[in-house]
């Protein structure tokens, strides 16, 4: 379908609060969009924890902040719904003229609606009926289409086109000096992603433990331990944590030097396959036909079962994981290093 805007937008919102990979899926749709209105205030609504990694973007104009923790209980608890009235308030002052939601559920919807802006696109499959919220729903398939390519179809119903694909991240030359001094200045290294936010993705941290020397001695490679606080408990013997210890956009600065990362399916292993790094992603319980890193099928190691994908956050068997080795992610970790640097011998060429 294609969307015909009543007049060219001033001032765009993107409604995408959450979650990290989603939000780093997103960043083509940013691109394509600047490129379609090159003179419009673009902002974009994020939760807290993930503005970070967006403010000071160049493709942005603002960020808005959406403390949905704040404003949670606003039925009941009169500063939230204090909060939620002068967050709604602020919202219809913007006077955006386009607004489009890709979180696609009632609480986003909901947003969209409240901005009051004429023109608010989302999903016609929205749940939880937050498409009721839109003047205009973009049909697309959810079942075996990677998010990315979701977000694409709006880009593409409202004349941005499909293309290039650009992940641009807002990474200061600071993020880049604080992950220098944080590996010592290490001129090759790998990085450990060994957190996610379900139990069930959760490859065994025993085995990432049993990663360390190999990558030592056959690869030459320090190797450091990231991500967030959940993972800062985490130790290896000869592994380096820094778990805790970086911004996001700090992070993201740590991986776009990585000589190759091992990641479970987590946000964090979404931004090094956005930065094109030597990437081995194991997966179990999901599918990365849908949440896996865009594009980059080659990095994903995943074990053929007839009970996957259950995507289910319990498991008594964890067989998908469990039954993956260390032995077979050095296999892949070896292809992934061979081809990156064959691809860079390619483009000195």
């Amino acid at each position: 379908m294609r969307i015909d805007l009543p007049a060219e937008p001033k001032r765009i919102l993107i409604v995408k609060p959450s979650a990290l990979g989603d939000i780093v899926h997103t960043l083509p749709f940013l691109y394509l969009l600047r490129q379609r209105f090159p003179n419009a205030h673009i902002a974009w609504l994020v939760v807290p924890a993930f503005a970070s990694l967006l403010e000071g973007h160049p493709l942005l104009n603002d960020v808005i902040r959406f403390d949905r923790r704040g404003m949670a209980n606003w039925w009941r608890d009169l500063p939230a719904a204090s909060k939620l009235l002068k967050f709604s308030s602020d919202l219809r002052r913007q006077r955006f003229d386009l607004v489009i939601d890709l979180q696609g559920l009632l609480r986003s919807g909901w947003i969209t609606w409240q901005t009051r802006a004429p023109v608010r696109v989302g999903f016609s499959y929205a749940r939880e009926g937050g498409a009721h919220f839109y003047t205009h729903r973009v049909p697309t398939r959810t079942h075996e289409k990677h998010a990315t390519e979701r977000y694409l179809d709006i880009a593409e119903a409202l004349g941005c086109g499909r293309g290039p694909i650009v992940f641009d991240f807002a990474m200061a030359e600071i993020d880049r000096l604080v992950a220098a001094e944080l590996t010592g200045r290490a001129e090759r290294y790998a990085v450990l992603l060994p957190g996610t936010n379900w139990a069930t993705k959760r490859w065994p941290e025993e085995y990432f433990a049993q990663l360390v020397q190999p990558l030592r001695e056959e690869f030459g490679l320090d190797v450091f331990i990231a991500g967030g606080a959940d993972v800062a408990p985490i130790r290896f013997d000869g592994a380096t944590s820094l778990a805790g210890r970086t911004s996001l956009r700090q992070l993201a600065a740590l991986l776009d030097r990585a000589s190759l990362v091992v990641a479970n399916d987590s946000g964090p292993m979404h931004v090094a396959a956005a930065l094109g790094r030597p990437l081995v992603a194991v997966y179990g319980p999901t599918n990365p036909v849908r949440t896996g890193p865009y594009l980059r099928e080659d990095a994903v190691l995943q074990l053929d079962l007839p009970c996957r994908p259950c995507y289910s956050r319990t498991c008594v068997h964890q067989s998908c994981l469990r039954w993956l080795a260390p032995a077979d992610v050095l296999r892949a970790a070896r292809q992934q290093i061979a081809d990156f640097s064959a691809d860079i011998a390619e483009r000195r060429r």
